[in-house]
């Protein structure tokens, strides 16, 4: 318990330390948020406007100490400020919108990912030499040489422009008639396509690590004395070989769980899929301060969040984790 309690005040000060960044690093660029808006309305806004945009954006002219006081009460409501680009919406409006396309494209992409490349991992390198380690295994890990977005690129000119399999963009078509189960069908449809490079783009590094981990973990003594106790293979294999090899992939499934809300990126550009990495990329073309700020806070909570996570996990799967707390 007092480990979990050590980890869970590390990821306390990590969050205290991100949003005094996300405080510090829009005040240092040059500009300010009422400033671009402004400049961007051309004159439509009256100059007197100018002061009630920074005091909304939270750009004000009152001691540093005094603001970021009243950010991190606002940080604390969940008031993220208003995003300028999407302007009068709030930045958690904005980023709750993109927050659950993103979850479900990226994070249903990853958990698959992780399930199948460490299951094919153990069961490469319980066989060894056999077709899955020799074929499958060099052939997931050369795809997965291949960024995202060329594999993204790929995939949207030939299932998509060329034999017009799948939708080109966006996360499910326009002037659908009403239902919820024709709405479904039309965002698992235009999902399939970047949520399966994401797959493919990955696959090969969970089943690679997998399979290096296990082979070392087979030659240990306990595994060797479990054969020797004459136990199934399928329990020697999931019950005392694959449960600690998995440890290392725990830990990655945890960075890459976190990172889910920026690491399609690419991906949603593609495809022009409606997520964190799409919304992010616009709101840093049209300077929106708030919304990079909301966005950047979004992330790094969510990496806090997955890390802790695995460390829970790790209490579970590793005896001596809980033998130290």
């Amino acid at each position: 318990m007092s480990y979990l309690l050590r980890r869970i005040g590390f990821y306390a000060v990590a969050a205290w330390a991100s949003i005094t960044l996300a405080f510090i690093i829009p005040r240092m660029m040059p500009g300010d948020p009422a400033t671009a808006m402004l400049v961007r309305f051309k004159g439509k806004l009256k100059p007197e406007a100018i002061d009630a945009l920074r005091e909304a954006f939270g750009f004000t002219k009152a001691p540093l100490l005094e603001q970021y006081w009243q950010y991190l009460t606002h940080v604390v409501r969940g008031d993220l400020g208003v995003s300028v680009n999407y302007f009068p919406e709030t930045v958690s409006g904005v980023i709750g919108g993109a927050l659950g396309w993103t979850m479900v494209l990226a994070g249903v992409s990853v958990v698959i990912s992780f399930l199948i490349g460490s299951l094919l991992g153990v069961l490469a390198a319980w066989r060894r030499g056999s077709w899955l380690d020799t074929t499958v295994s060099p052939v997931l890990i050369f795809l997965g040489a291949y960024p995202y977005f060329w594999l993204a690129t790929v995939a949207l000119f030939v299932f998509g422009f060329t034999l017009d399999w799948f939708p080109l963009r966006h996360a499910y078509a326009d002037n659908l008639p009403p239902g919820i189960l024709r709405f479904l069908g039309s965002a698992i449809t235009h999902a399939v396509m970047p949520a399966t490079t994401l797959v493919i783009a990955t696959i090969g590094g969970w089943m690679l690590g997998m399979r290096n981990t296990m082979i070392n973990v087979l030659g240990e003594d306990y595994v060797t004395l479990a054969h020797a106790k004459g136990l199934p293979s399928r329990r020697v294999m999931f019950r005392y070989a694959a449960r600690n090899a998995l440890l290392p992939n725990v830990t990655g499934f945890g960075m890459a769980l976190g990172f889910v809300l920026s690491g399609s990126l690419l991906t949603e550009i593609v495809f022009s899929y409606p997520g964190t990495g799409y919304l992010l990329v616009a709101a840093v073309r049209s300077r929106d301060y708030a919304l990079i700020q909301g966005l950047f806070l979004t992330i790094t909570v969510a990496v806090l969040a997955a890390n802790l996570l695995v460390d829970m996990i790790y209490v579970w799967l590793d005896p001596r984790a809980r033998r130290s707390s």
